[in-house]
C-alpha cells in the first residue's frame, strides 16, 4: 500500500461523504483520528467537497464530524486539533492563483469553460483559488479526496477520469492512484471501487474488464458463503427474515444441484446472472425476474462474466424429507458456452 494510513482514511471519509452514508462516515472519521488525521484536516476535506458533492452532503458530513468530536471528548479520547490554514495576504488574487493551479492540474494548458463563463470564474477563483490556497491540506491530498468522492458518484465518469489524470500533476504518484480502488473496495463498497478502477485503467491505458457492480447498501452482501465448496468463485450469504440474499462475484456460479421434495424460488434483485436447467438453454436473470424451480430438477445459477449478481431465494411446497443434492461443478468449458 503506497497510500499512508492518513490518506487511506481520507479516501474512505471522502467516498462516504459523497454517498451520504453518515453512519459509515462517522466510523471512518474515528478511524481517521486514530490514523493521525487532525480535526482541521478532516474539516478541510469535507468543506472542499461541497464543490464536488454539493452543500447538503458537505454540511451533513460536517455535522457528523462535530458529533464524533463530541463523543470522543465525552469518552476522554484525544483528538488532535491540527492547524488552521495560513491567512492569505491582503493583495491575494484568487482568480490569478486559481488559474495557475487549474492549469497545473489539467497539464500545462489553460482550461477555459467558455460555454458558461460564470462557472469558469467560480472554478478558477473560488475552487482552485480560494479553497486550494488553504494550506492545511496538500494539493496531493486534495486530489485524493476528490478522486475518492467522485468515485462514489454514479454518472460522473468523465470528471473522475479528468481528476485521476490531473492528480498526477498535483503530486499523487501512479502507485497511490492504483491503490485508491483497493481502499474503496475494503472500506467503502464494490461499486465505488470498480468505478475508480476503470477510470484509473483508462487514464493509464491499461486493460480492465468492464464489470457491472451492485450496491450493497440496497441488498446486503453478507458473509462469505459457508457452502463455498459447492461454488466456483466467491459468493456471499445474507439472511433476511425468511429469505436469503445470495451475492455472486462475476463468473461465480454454484454446482449443478437438485432440490428434492421442495420448490426453490429465485428473485433477481441486482446485477445480471444466469439460470439453467439440465438439457435446456440458459435463462438470463436481471432485476425483477422470478424463477420457480420445480422439485427434482437438475440446475445451476450464477453471475454473468462481467457483472456481480444478487438474488433472493427461499423454498416453498416443502415436503417431509426435503433435501438438497449437490452434483458436479459447472466447468469453465460449460460456463463459457452460455450466451
Amino acid at each position: 500500500m503506497n497510500l499512508t494510513d492518513k490518506q487511506q482514511a481520507l479516501v474512505a471519509i471522502a467516498a462516504n461523504e459523497a454517498r451520504g452514508n453518515m453512519d459509515a462516515l462517522k466510523s471512518e472519521v474515528n478511524k481517521g483520528f486514530e490514523a493521525g488525521l487532525s480535526i482541521s484536516e478532516i474539516k478541510e476535506a469535507l468543506s472542499q467537497l461541497y464543490a464536488y458533492t454539493g452543500f447538503p452532503r458537505s454540511l451533513n458530513a460536517l455535522g457528523a464530524l462535530q458529533q464524533v468530536i463530541a463523543q470522543r471528548t465525552e469518552a476522554g479520547l484525544t483528538t488532535d486539533e491540527g492547524r488552521e490554514a495560513d491567512v492569505l495576504p491582503a493583495d491575494y488574487d484568487a482568480l490569478k492563483q486559481g488559474t495557475e493551479v487549474q492549469t497545473r492540474l489539467v497539464g500545462g494548458q489553460p482550461f477555459n469553460y467558455t460555454f458558461a463563463p460564470q462557472t469558469d470564474y467560480y472554478l478558477k477563483a473560488h475552487l482552485f483559488g480560494d479553497i486550494f490556497a488553504r494550506n492545511n491540506l496538500s494539493f496531493a491530498d486534495r486530489e485524493i479526496v476528490t478522486v475518492s468522492a467522485i468515485s462514489a458518484l454514479p454518472g460522473c465518469e468523465p470528471q473522475l477520469k479528468a481528476h485521476v489524470s490531473g492528480a498526477r500533476n498535483m503530486g499523487v504518484t501512479n502507485a497511490q492512484l492504483h491503490d485508491i480502488p483497493a481502499v474503496l473496495r475494503q472500506r467503502v463498497g464494490e461499486a465505488e471501487a470498480v468505478r475508480c478502477e476503470q477510470a484509473v485503467a483508462s487514464v493509464f491505458g491499461e486493460a480492465c474488464q468492464a464489470v457491472a457492480p451492485v450496491d450493497f447498501n440496497v441488498w446486503p452482501k453478507g458473509i462469505k458463503n459457508p457452502y463455498g465448496k459447492y461454488f466456483i468463485g466467491q459468493s456471499y450469504l445474507a439472511e433476511m427474515d425468511g429469505v436469503t440474499n445470495v451475492t455472486f462475484e462475476p463468473r461465480c456460479r454454484n454446482n449443478w444441484h437438485v432440490h428434492h421434495k421442495q420448490v426453490q424460488v429465485l428473485i433477481c434483485v441486482a446485477g445480471r446472472g444466469w439460470y439453467q436447467e439440465w438439457g435446456k438453454p440458459a435463462v438470463p436473470m436481471t432485476p425483477g425476474i422470478v424463477i420457480a424451480i420445480p422439485a427434482e430438477t437438475k440446475h445451476w445459477h450464477g453471475a454473468a462474466r462481467d457483472s456481480w449478481f444478487q438474488h433472493l431465494t427461499y423454498h416453498k411446497d416443502v415436503q417431509e424429507g426435503a433435501s438438497n443434492e449437490w452434483l458436479e461443478p459447472v466447468t469453465d468449458e460449460w460456463y463459457d458456452t452460455v450466451e
